[in-house]
């Protein structure tokens, strides 16, 4: 059964998600071996993990203490796991690599490292995001900067992604995911890798690879509107009607950007957006809170110690949104709070004042 899952892994990005991922995949392979151990059987399946951080300096910490103290504090991390600063040594030797870099600097880190991609070696994405300038998503971001380097790698990419806060994870809460890819092999083999003996974590496939990296940018837009709801005491039922229809508009983006609309009602999409709406530890919803409770955007901002990926993703979106002639009047309203210095209540006001229409 282990030929179904990869064996030596190489994570790029030392933030939350990462880091979990690596302590998931540590904790699997030590199970493993104890059972063997235990049934005094030879070990099967060597699980081989390694870490790298674009700050040597934060990644040498983190690797001292046994603890990312920053992005997921009160963590242990298994023995096991190697940080790796070195560019080339963390690509050497692995079977599969996970892009756990934040969409916004994931050009400027590949840019760094594509020189040391093994060929043919798959990369899996976790980052949630679209690119300002390009206005690409994560696994479009890799093929243009891969192909640039001369990488063979456009047609070995995947994006895992679904309502797994890394906190929970890290708790061994039950949480789901999705894996998608063009090549269905590889999305069953990542699927395996994540999923088996980790009973905790169940992955899925999915062949919709825009909708699912779709769906879990744009939700982060609307977490941070579920947190201004949150900050001013709007209500449930103000939050009700922003979950419903802010998955109305993603859906009709993604459907005109060549996404299935199936994606939306599932794990990537409707499953994503409840989890970043109502979870009290969500970057993005608990920067919009504090916003609603009275800060500026640049206070919300400066109080949040990691990246708030809803903040860039909301002027792609509005970008995406005009180049596809596309309503989104939520969207739109955060745009016009965060850049616009648009009073709150007044984008609210505007918002219940539309022309009535056929929902």
């Amino acid at each position: 059964m282990y030929d179904t899952q990869y064996q030596s892994i190489s994570i790029i990005g030392d933030g939350g998600m990462g880091t979990v991922l690596a302590v998931i995949l540590c904790e699997k392979a030590h199970a493993l071996l104890a059972q063997a151990e235990c049934a005094h059987e030879p070990r099967q399946y060597a699980l081989k993990v390694k870490i790298w951080g674009y700050d040597a300096d934060q990644l040498s910490q983190t690797a001292r203490r046994r603890e990312n103290k920053k992005f997921l504090p009160g963590r242990k991390i298994p023995q096991a796991l190697i940080f790796e600063p070195d560019d080339a040594r963390i690509m050497a030797g692995a079977d599969l690599i996970v892009s756990a870099v934040p969409c916004q600097f994931m050009r400027s880190v590949w840019t760094r490292l594509a020189a040391h991609l093994p060929p043919s070696v798959p990369i899996v994405s976790v980052a949630k995001g679209i690119e300002n300038d390009t206005l690409l998503r994560p696994t479009q971001i890799l093929s243009d900067v891969l192909g640039k380097a001369g990488g063979p790698a456009a047609m070995h990419l995947a994006v895992l992604s679904g309502p797994t806060i890394a906190d929970e994870l890290a708790r061994k809460l039950p949480a789901t995911a999705c894996v998608a890819s063009d090549d269905q092999p590889l999305a069953e083999k990542i699927q395996h890798t994540f999923s088996d003996d980790v009973p905790w974590l169940r992955v899925y496939t999915n062949a919709d690879i825009i909708g699912v990296e779709l769906a879990g940018a744009m939700k982060n837009v609307i977490a941070i509107a579920a947190g201004l709801i949150d900050g001013t005491g709007l209500g449930d039922n103000a939050k009700a009607a922003l979950l419903t229809r802010g998955l109305a508009e993603i859906t009709r983006l993604g459907v005109a950007m060549g996404a299935n609309p199936q994606t939306f009602a599932g794990l990537a999409g409707l499953g994503d957006l409840v989890t970043t709406c109502i979870s009290p530890t969500g970057r993005n919803r608990s920067f919009g809170e504090r916003i609603g409770r009275g800060q500026t955007v640049r206070q919300a901002h400066d109080a949040t110690e990691s990246v708030v990926e809803g903040i860039a993703t909301c002027e792609s979106v509005v970008a995406l949104a005009d180049r596809h002639k596309i309503e989104m009047p939520i969207t739109q309203a955060i745009y016009q709070v965060l850049f616009e210095e648009k009073p709150l209540n007044q984008a609210v006001a505007d918002l219940m004042c539309r022309e009535l229409k056929p929902e």
